[in-house]
């Protein structure tokens, strides 16, 4: 195996870029893939994330495009010759950073095709002439549709991370794309698992292929010292912002299962002045990609994210891992655990378990081979369930015998004698129609007191309150002429009174009625 870079016999201009990066070792995935991807052998290779899959394949394609010869009879802007295929957007654009640092000085062109943001700096990028495209498949689909992007010269084809790939139902798609390069390219496919369907893929696109499977030397997990708390659902929230206290979490990424729920939890942790930004699916490629910059310049100390950054967020100095909500795929904990204690260095993998995800935490266990510490919450640097704070999202129930006891002992006069002196000032007034005759006049929620005066039923009794009683708090308010308006009717004299010589009620002149002079 080879022990440096300088020993791989890599074009001048690559050797120096590595060279000014300060690597000069390469990784075990490195020293294996690269000699054969520089002879043109196919390569199907399964290393776990964070061994340097991207420069496995990134270096060699660059020394070959590099020293190959240009074709001089062709005509027009130049095609790519070299088309990778990535699963999210994220890890295009670190492949493309790749990329561009790899090949600084070799005069090649590059260009990114990725969903979630407008086509038209990619489409003038390709018109432009490109060497090397790296895009997801969706958005590739698109544009070859379109006849934007032509992919029949095509003489690399990698597939990075393809398990993820195919998680995501890009099976046809690769099919798809993979009949429109040429038919005598050299394919790469790399994978952190290799499952059953990557096997069947890898028959069907991959030619006598040279088979490397790495297993570090330490094992990720065995980097990584891992431990889980027992928290109920609804006291995650203040959990997580305890953790978060501790001084020794410098640069951390908390994992959520949802979208919604990743919002939620940045919401929260900014109220407690912790410097959050979220990642996930549903935010356009311009907002994840301003996150990202605001995570790696230290600008933001946390990164909520889905499982969309699980794999590819390549970030130095995470300290911390926290699994918000356990992932029901054992697989996903490996990998989301893997953004610390990358390159040799140690890190902190934190879970968060409900008593309904403890199925989960099993799988990961029986995977991993490895029993995770239980810690004590009251022992820990956490919030215990008892010390809930206001922010919490949701109390736990209380028993009835305890708001019992909370509750200030009175009668109810007292009560009901508050309430009667809050009262607008009432006088009496007639029953509304449809009332029984002879109900007492009280308060709806007070008849039956024996505590409450005994009133004398006013005729045409009833509660007086109508139909707008229910949306109010308080009685309504009686007339000041004693007498209840119909609704629809504006307020004024009763029917039948005088008016003044100013035409107001009131005048003193009283209306005689027609019996009366009989």
């Amino acid at each position: 195996m080879l022990s440096r870079f300088a020993d791989l016999e890599l074009a001048r201009p690559i050797l120096e870029a590595i060279e000014r990066e300060g690597y000069d070792t390469p990784t075990p995935i490195q020293a294996r893939a690269i000699p054969a991807a520089l002879e043109g052998r196919d390569i199907l290779a399964c290393a776990q994330t964070g061994t340097g899959k991207t420069a496995a394949f990134a270096l060699p394609i660059l020394h070959r495009l590099l020293t190959a010869e240009r074709d001089t009879t062709r005509r027009g802007p130049a095609v790519p010759r070299a088309l990778i295929l990535s699963p999210t957007r994220e890890l295009a654009n670190q492949i493309d950073e790749s990329l561009r640092t790899y090949g600084r000085n070799s005069g090649l062109s590059g260009a990114v095709v990725v969903g979630g943001v407008s086509q038209f700096h990619q489409v003038r990028a390709i018109r432009n002439g490109i060497d090397v495209l790296v895009a997801t498949p969706g958005r590739l689909q698109d544009l070859i549709q379109q006849g934007v992007v032509n992919i029949s010269e095509v003489e690399f084809f990698v597939l990075d991370e393809a398990d993820r790939m195919l998680d995501m139902g890009f099976i046809q798609p690769i099919r798809d794309i993979a009949k429109a390069v040429r038919s005598d390219r050299q394919t790469l496919l790399f994978s952190a698992t290799m499952p059953k369907t990557i096997e069947r893929l890898a028959q069907s696109l991959l030619t006598n292929p040279v088979r490397i499977e790495v297993k570090p030397e330490r094992q990720t997990t065995a980097l990584i010292e891992q431990s889980v708390y027992m928290v109920h659902r609804a006291d995650k929230q203040n959990f997580m912002a305890r953790l978060l206290n501790d001084p020794s979490v410098e640069r951390a990424v908390i994992f959520t299962r949802t979208k919604h729920g990743a919002d939620k939890l940045t919401k929260r942790l900014s109220m407690d002045g912790t410097t959050a930004t979220a990642i996930h699916g549903n935010k356009p490629q311009r907002q994840r990609q301003r996150a990202l910059e605001s995570f790696r310049s230290g600008n933001s100390r946390v990164l909520v994210a889905t499982d969309v950054a699980a794999r590819g967020l390549d970030v130095d100095g995470i300290t911390h891992v926290f699994n918000f909500d356990i992932p029901n795929e054992a697989e996903t904990y490996v990998h989301r655990i893997g953004r610390t204690g990358r390159a040799g260095a140690t890190g902190f993998a934190v879970s968060l378990c409900d008593r309904e995800e403890r199925g989960y935490l099993k799988a990961i266990e029986r995977l991993t081979n490895n029993r995770i510490p239980l810690l004590d919450m009251a022992s820990g640097p956490a919030l215990p369930r008892a010390e809930r704070t206001e922010h919490s999202e949701r109390a736990e129930p209380v028993r009835q015998d305890e708001i019992r006891e909370e509750r200030p002992s009175r009668p109810h006069t007292e009560g009901r004698t508050e309430r009667t002196e809050e009262r607008p000032k009432r006088t009496r007034t007639g029953g509304s129609k449809g009332h029984r005759k002879g109900q007492a006049n009280t308060p709806q929620g007070d008849a039956g007191s024996e505590s409450q005066p005994k009133r004398k039923p006013r005729r045409g009794g009833g509660s007086g309150w109508g139909v707008e009683a229910s949306k109010t708090s308080g009685p309504k308010p009686r007339t000041k002429s004693g007498v209840k308006k119909a609704p629809g009717k504006k307020r004024g004299a009763p029917r039948g009174a005088a008016k003044g010589p100013a035409g107001k009620p009131g005048s003193g002149v009283k209306r005689v009625r027609r019996s009366d002079v009989v």
